[in-house]
């Protein structure tokens, strides 16, 4: 599957991309974005932010990236889902960067073809890069950042990129399976 292909079937509602909410299982993401819904009900007085990372790890011949949708109820808790997708011969960090930064994109335009802003209007989201100001990815940072502002987001980096350094980072690197 493709890059391309994966955002035209989130987008499309295709079936072969789902969401896994810990507590609930597998999700599409209309039953994604009704979920959120009802968590943001709960207690609609409270302040709430989407958080959208995605990590990746190399699991031999393949790469699994994943990413996270965190709705979070600023000083009060969050609700995550997440999905995986395998890459076959993406081994370059740039590379991996590029393609993690393009999913999690692609994800958030989903969520909006589906009635994000719509549902909850005036949300803010941010996406959470796995890029920071230690290591090699330091050199990436301007490029990724400067994609994820000019698209009209708010772009987090290391140590402020739970999303993508924490959370979707937790579940890839359990194993690829395909």
């Amino acid at each position: 599957m493709t890059a391309a292909t994966f955002g035209s079937n989130l987008i499309e509602g295709g079936t072969s991309v789902y969401f896994t909410s810990p507590s609930k299982g597998k999700m599409t993401l209309t039953d994604l974005l009704s979920d959120l819904h009802g968590f943001v009900q709960q207690d609609p007085n409270c302040e709430y932010k989407m958080v959208i990372g995605t990590d990746s790890q190399r699991h031999g011949g393949l790469t699994q990236f994943v990413t996270a949708i965190v709705m979070h109820r600023v000083g009060r808790g969050a609700r995550f889902y997440y999905t995986k997708r395998i890459g076959h011969g993406v081994y370059a960090l740039r590379q991996r960067i590029y393609m993690e930064t393009q999913f999690s994109l692609e994800v958030v335009e989903a969520l909006n073809a589906h009635g994000l802003s719509e549902r909850f209007n005036g949300l803010p989201v941010e996406i959470h890069i796995d890029v920071g100001q230690d290591g090699e990815t330091r050199i990436l940072i301007q490029e990724v950042v400067g994609w994820v502002t000019s698209v009209g987001y708010t772009a987090k980096i290391k140590p402020f990129a739970f999303g993508a350094s924490a959370v979707a980072d937790r579940f890839s690197k359990k194993h690829v399976s395909g």
